[in-house]
């Protein structure tokens, strides 16, 4: 590979891009380029062709996005629709004007329908009614896709799309009310742990399974696909998971045990629980090569350590 090549990050501090812009960096990749929301807002369009024309990209990756938990994306549907699709669609059409060889966007595993069959196969999408939830953030994920679908359709582009399962782990978000669960816990565990509390709250009965990946295995995958695989062999989409799921419930008690958290956990039914089960598929990455590496309990370790070192301080 020609280790020169121009690639742009969008969104290259975040959770998913940071880990993207290591693993690029690893590999020997020396002309990664990203820019900060204060020097490019992505949701201005003039703003996105001036950079494009400037920089001219030879790959971009598309991992810039206004994410949140169940609480955000209920209270604000309307930024994280808005929002979303104003970025996505500034960076592919933007990306098509310049030219841009590759393209790799990233979803996530919430554009399958709320009540789709287990594990959900990629042919699940559009197939029935939505979560609630973060139906907005949804819907403007499954218009990246469709968006990056027909570019390639009708102009002859190399755009592919990857739809992540929940993600966790270095440079993660940990707002005390619109982080994910993972880095929600982990926040919520450690308070708990310094302030001596008896007990603390977790959202909901700790029922729902959820799946989740270590953001640099979903890193590697994105990289291995920008190196070797083209739209034609991916797909509409392809899943990018673990494979294997657990009850909330659980995945709290692995966070308190890694956190050191001796209290009570209470859970709060009147709280949501969002979708009962969102376990993907993933045969077809699997069967282009690739497998999970990091262990649950291990990338909850790192990810402590990154809180540690930059939100507890």
């Amino acid at each position: 590979m020609n280790k020169d090549v121009k690639i742009y990050i969008a969104g290259h501090r975040g959770l998913v891009g940071s880990a993207i812009k290591r693993e690029f960096e690893k590999k020997g990749y020396t002309n990664v380029v990203g820019r900060t929301h204060e020097e490019l807002n992505l949701t201005d369009f003039a703003a996105v062709s001036e950079f494009f024309e400037t920089e001219k990209p030879d790959w971009v990756v598309q991992a810039a996005a206004k994410v949140g938990g169940i609480l955000g994306n209920n209270t604000y549907p309307v930024e994280f629709m808005l929002e979303n699709l104003k970025i996505q669609n500034n960076i592919i059409e933007n990306s098509y004007k310049s030219r841009v060889k590759k393209l790799l966007f990233l979803g996530s595993s919430c554009i399958y329908p709320r009540e789709t069959p287990q594990p959900m196969k990629e042919e699940y999408l559009l197939s029935s009614h939505l979560e609630k939830t973060n139906e907005g953030y949804a819907l403007a994920k499954i218009c990246g896709i469709k968006l990056c679908g027909y570019y390639n359709r009708e102009y002859g582009t190399n755009y592919m799309s990857v739809m992540p399962c929940n993600l966790y782990g270095i440079g993660d978000n940990y707002h005390p009310s619109n982080a994910h669960v993972i880095p929600m816990l982990i926040r919520r565990f450690h308070e708990a742990k310094v302030q001596g509390l008896s007990e603390t709250v977790v959202w909901g009965t700790g029922t729902p399974k959820r799946e989740f990946l270590f953001a640099d295995d979903l890193a590697e995958v994105c990289v291995f696909l920008m190196e070797n695989k083209d739209a034609k062999d991916v797909g509409e989409f392809i899943n990018v998971g673990s494979g294997f799921d657990l009850p909330i419930s659980e995945i709290a008690e692995v966070i308190k045990e890694v956190v050191g958290y001796k209290g009570k956990l209470v859970y709060d039914h009147s709280k949501p629980d969002g979708t009962m089960r969102k376990l993907m598929d993933v045969s077809r990455i699997n069967a282009l090569g690739w497998k999970v590496k990091t262990d649950l309990r291990d990338g909850i370790k790192l990810a402590y350590e990154d809180f540690k070192s930059r939100v507890a301080q």
